[in-house]
C-alpha cells in the first residue's frame, strides 16, 4: 500500500478528517483537483459543536483568534435602521457548554488553520480521474500518478467525481426558483460591528456581513445572472438607495443555486462519502461547514481502528437526514435570521439508540471541571476515555468515545462495549478520582 487513506478534496471535511488521522499516526495523503487553495467564504458560520471539534484536535485557540461571536443583525429600509437584534440573545458559556454562540469565521480561515496544523502539505493540482477496489484496497488515478490506498473518501464537494464514479444516488431536488448571488468584496461606507441587511421582500433582499480578520464583506442577494462586480455594484445601489456604499473589487463571486440532495448510502466498500459529496442543502442555520466536519470526525477513528466502519452512515445519515429538512424549513419560514436553538447549534444531535432522561450512550459528552482537570481536556487526544467520578457520575463511570460521545455508562455496560468491540480496548485509557493518601 501507498497509503492507508486516499483523501480526495481539501476543504473543511478532507481537512478536518486528515488532522484527525494525523494525530492518530495513520498514513494518508490528501488531495485536490485545484490548483491552490479555495479563497472564498462559501461557509461563515462555525456551530459550538464544531469548536468542540476543534478543541479536542488542538486548534481551538487559532479559531477564536480567527473569528467572532458577538456581531450583530441591522435590517434597513434605505438609510433608516428598522431593527436590531442578537440571533444569540441571552446564550453564555458555561462549564457544560464552553462555546454557546455560532462564530462568523470565513471558510478560508477556517481551512488555513487546518491546513497549518498537518504535518504534511495538501497536494494540489492532483484531480482524481479514476478508482478502482477490490477485497484489500482502492487503486486511484490522481494527476499522474497510481496510488494504491486501503480506503478512499471522498470530501470532494456537491458535485463529487467520487460519488458519481461510485454510482451512488444523490436523491432530492434543485430549487430553481431560489437562487442566490454571493461573493467576498471589498466595500466602503458601512461600518463592520453589524451584519447589515435590507429589502422588505424576497426578491429584493440584500445582506453584507463583514468577515472577521479581513478587510472583506461577504455579499449575499436574492438574484440571477453572471456573477460581476458591475452586476454587485447595481443590486447594492438599487436595494440600498445609498450611493454612499462603494464596492471596490472582489476576491471571489458565485452564484448559488439551491439544490437539497443527499447519497442513499455513505459507504461502499471501502470507500467512503463526506461532507456535500454525501448531502447539500439550503444555506440558512450555518449547518453545510460543520456538518461535512462532524462527518469527518465521527469516520475518523474508526478509519484508525478499521472497526465500527459501518456506524458511520448508520450514525451519520439520520443526521443528513434531519440537516435536509430543518435547512429548508429555515429558508422557506423566512426566519432563517432569527434566534437559533440547541439544534442549530448542533449541540443536541445525538445518536443515541435509547430514551430516556439524563445522559445516554450516544449523546454528546458534556463539558465540565472535575479535581482531576476540565473535562474537554482530559478527553483530548485519539483515545477512548473513561472517567471515573463517582461525585461527578453517580451511575458509574463513563466510556467516552474519540469523538466526544458517550459509549457506555456504568461498569457492565462499559465491559460489554468492549467485549462486542475488542479492538477499542487497544486504544483506551482511564481517568479516575484522585484518592485521599
Amino acid at each position: 500500500m501507498d497509503t492507508q487513506v486516499l483523501i480526495i478534496g481539501a476543504g473543511p471535511t478532507g481537512l478536518t478528517l486528515a488532522l484527525d488521522l494525523a494525530r492518530r499516526g495513520v498514513p494518508f495523503r490528501i488531495v485536490d483537483a485545484s490548483p491552490a487553495p479555495f479563497a472564498g467564504s462559501r461557509g461563515k458560520g462555525l456551530q459550538p459543536r464544531s469548536m468542540e471539534v476543534f478543541h479536542d484536535l488542538g486548534v481551538i485557540e487559532q479559531v477564536l483568534a480567527a473569528g467572532r461571536l458577538d456581531l450583530t443583525m441591522r435590517a434597513y429600509n434605505g438609510r433608516e435602521v428598522v431593527r436590531e437584534w442578537d440571533v444569540h440573545e441571552g446564550r453564555h458559556p458555561t462549564a457544560e457548554r464552553p462555546y454557546a454562540r455560532t462564530m462568523l469565521i470565513a471558510q478560508f480561515r477556517v481551512e488555513q488553520i487546518l491546513r497549518a496544523a498537518l504535518p504534511q502539505p495538501v497536494e494540489h493540482g492532483m484531480p482524481l480521474t479514476s478508482f478502482t477496489q477490490d477485497d484489500s484496497g482502492v487503486t486511484a488515478v490522481v494527476g499522474p500518478e497510481t496510488v494504491r490506498a486501503r480506503y478512499l473518501v471522498g470530501c470532494d464537494g456537491g458535485k463529487s467525481f467520487v460519488r458519481k464514479e461510485l454510482g451512488v444516488s444523490f436523491v432530492g431536488e434543485t430549487h430553481e426558483d431560489m437562487r442566490m448571488l454571493v461573493g467576498d468584496l471589498r466595500i466602503s461606507g458601512l461600518d463592520r460591528e453589524h451584519w447589515h441587511q435590507w429589502g422588505g421582500r424576497a426578491d429584493r433582499w440584500l445582506a453584507l456581513c463583514p468577515l472577521p480578520g479581513t478587510d472583506l464583506f461577504q455579499f449575499q442577494a436574492t438574484g440571477d445572472g453572471e456573477p460581476s462586480l458591475e452586476l454587485y455594484r447595481e443590486i447594492i445601489r438599487e436595494r440600498t438607495g445609498r450611493d454612499d456604499v462603494v464596492v471596490h473589487d472582489a476576491t471571489w463571486m458565485s452564484l448559488y443555486r439551491m439544490n437539497v440532495r443527499m447519497v442513499d448510502r455513505f459507504r461502499a466498500g471501502r470507500v467512503f462519502l463526506a461532507g456535500d459529496a454525501a448531502h447539500v442543502h439550503s444555506p440558512a442555520g450555518a449547518q453545510g461547514m460543520n456538518t461535512g466536519i462532524q462527518d469527518a470526525y465521527n469516520l475518523g477513528w474508526k478509519l484508525a481502528m478499521e472497526t465500527l466502519l459501518d456506524t458511520y452512515e448508520s450514525e451519520r445519515k439520520p443526521v443528513a437526514e434531519w440537516l435536509l429538512g430543518m435547512t429548508t424549513a429555515l429558508m422557506t419560514s423566512g426566519n432563517a435570521f432569527e434566534k437559533r436553538d440547541d439544534e442549530t447549534l448542533q449541540l443536541s444531535l445525538s445518536y443515541r439508540t435509547e430514551d430516556g432522561p439524563g445522559l445516554r450512550a450516544g449523546d454528546r459528552m458534556p463539558d465540565g471541571v472535575t479535581e482531576q482537570g476540565r473535562i474537554f481536556d482530559l478527553l483530548r487526544g485519539p483515545d477512548f476515555v473513561t472517567l471515573d467520578f463517582p461525585d461527578s457520575f453517580p451511575d458509574g463511570p463513563v466510556l467516552v468515545r474519540p469523538d466526544g460521545y458517550v459509549a457506555a455508562i456504568g461498569r457492565s455496560a462499559i465491559d460489554a462495549y468492549f467485549g462486542a468491540n475488542p479492538v477499542t480496548q487497544l486504544h483506551h485509557r482511564r481517568v479516575a478520582a484522585r484518592t485521599a493518601a
